[in-house]
């Protein structure tokens, strides 16, 4: 899965579970300064992006996580780690 389709679908999850309006949505985006995500919130997505990753996610990946684009990285750094394990 490559970073574009990441973040579409993190752009359709926060939206549909967050009330996000799209707009608001932009890699640059910070989570709690820009889109209000708080700590909770956090792991609602990270339990919502587990499914893109087909495993479960270590919150420890996503402790430096500020920016979309930052999920997106994290996502897509799993995913490549995986892809060479296997």
């Amino acid at each position: 899965m490559n970073k574009e389709t990441i973040y579409e679908r993190i752009v359709e999850i926060l939206t549909e579970t967050f009330d996000i309006e799209a707009e608001r949505i932009t890699p640059e985006a910070r989570l709690h300064d820009d889109l209000d995500i708080d700590s909770i919130d956090a792991v609602d997505l990270i339990v919502q992006l587990k499914p893109l990753v087909g495993r479960r996610l270590n919150a420890e990946a996503f402790k430096s996580v500020r920016t979309i684009q930052d999920v997106v990285d994290a996502l897509h750094q799993l995913m490549q780690e995986d892809s060479a394990v296997s």
